[in-house]
This record gives structure tokens, sequence and C-alpha cells, in this order.
């Protein structure tokens, strides 16, 4: 079995980003922005309750404090203020989330954030200590080989992306490259079958990438996102993959 989610929420006041509802139909979680990089309280809400009715995990999709830079410009954030900025944004989704009866499950890095704690043990020190402090329960989505395998006290779940290009060593190739991200549905899903089927995903440079993930991503902002979405989820129907939510 294997859990399908998008980055959901993330639009802002009267612009949106994405068709958040016809994805919330196809994955079995959704990363909703809690405001730090997108989204707002009311587009919060509106999404949670569309994933309660549709029975879709919520998992809180926390991020630097950058509403300009969509939350993909890496900072350096003091540890015990990164620390209280992720509590503050799972606490206030969580309530929401509540509020629309459901509740956030899991807990999810985005953009530079998430590429950060790959490397960095001290902000990946910081987010686990949010988690910690909220509800230790709560599941972190991230890399394979980031750094908050390493971070006693939290349960750490492996993440794919079917959308994303790969470097040899299995972290993401920089958005600023060229063919970072995929977009051709075909592509996606056969790559998606590789990962979900046989551990492993073809790296930038034509290298094998071992990749053992219980959970696969496919970005909700990505041009035609439902549409490879869909294409996903159907190639690993398909190949006899069941789909089911991690958390």
């Amino acid at each position: 079995m294997i859990d399908l989610n998008a980055d959901l929420g993330e639009g802002f006041g009267p612009w949106r980003l994405g068709d958040d509802l016809a994805l919330l139909s196809i994955v079995t979680s959704a990363n909703v922005a809690c405001g730090f990089h997108a989204g707002d309280p009311l587009i919060m809400r509106r999404t949670c309750a569309a994933a309660v009715e549709r029975g879709v995990a919520i998992g809180a999709q926390v991020s630097y404090r950058d509403l300009a830079g969509f939350g993909r410009r890496e900072m350096d954030v003091a540890p015990e203020e990164l620390t209280a900025e992720v509590l503050y944004q799972i606490a206030a989704l969580d309530g929401v989330a509540r509020a629309e009866g459901g509740r956030v499950r899991y807990v999810k890095p985005h953009g530079a954030l998430y590429n950060r704690l790959v490397r960095d043990r001290a902000q990946a020190e910081a987010v686990a200590a949010a988690v910690i402090a909220y509800d230790p329960s709560l599941p972190l989505l991230t890399l394979p080989g980031s750094a908050l395998h390493g971070v006693e006290g939290v349960t750490v779940v492996a993440e794919c992306f079917a959308d994303r290009a790969y470097n040899a060593d299995g972290t993401l190739v920089s958005r600023r490259e060229p063919g970072a991200v995929i977009e051709d549905e075909d592509q996606v899903a056969a790559r998606a079958v590789r990962m979900a089927v046989g551990g492993s995903v073809e790296a930038i440079d034509g290298s094998r990438v071992p990749v053992e993930a219980r959970s696969m991503c496919v970005h909700g902002d990505t041009p035609g996102a439902v549409g490879l979405a869909r294409a996903v989820r159907t190639a690993i129907e398909r190949a006899g993959v069941r789909l089911g939510p991690f958390a």
C-alpha cells in the first residue's frame, strides 16, 4: 500500500492556485498550507472541510514565513523561533480541522524548509521539537535521506515525488534547474510505478536511486496537476498497488 499526497490550500485571498476539489477526489492525503507560504483562514477551513467530506487525511504543510516567495526561499531562522513558528502553524490548522470534524494527522515541511531539513540537523531538530511539543504521535513526511531520520522522539515517514527530478544522491533537483519539474503524464506515471513497485527512480544523470517510500507526492501547483495525479493513481493501481493514507 502507498499513500498519494498533494499540496493543497495554496491560494491566498482572491487568488487560487490549482484545483483543490478535483485533487481531493484523487489523493489520499492533503498537505494543507498553514498561512506562512500560502493559504489563509478561509482557505484553510474550506480545504479541511472538503478533505473531511471526502475521507482524505489532513496534514499540516508548515513553512518558513515567506508569502512573497511561496516558501521557496531558504532562510536562516533561529532554532527557537523556527520551533515556535512551526508549532503555531500546526496548532492553527489542527484547530480549524477539528472545527470541521477532522484533525491534523501528520506534518510535512514545505519548499525550502523541506529541502533544508535534508542536510541541516539543527533545523531538523527545531521542527521536530515543535511536533513533539504539540503531539509527538504526529509523523513527519520527509525524504529518505533527511536529517530528520536521526532525530529522537518523532516518527518519520519517507516520501517520494512523482513529478520531481532527482539528483544521484537522492535529493531533489533545484527548481532553478531545467527539468526539475516533470509535467508529462506518461513519464510521471511510469516513474510513479517504478518507485512504488520497483523501489527506485532514475536520477537526472541516468543513475538508479533507491527509493523506499510510504507516501508519494504530486504537487498541486504543477501545470496539469489534476491530470498528473489521476495518471499516477491509475498507473499504480493497475500495477497492483493499493492506495491508502499512511496516517
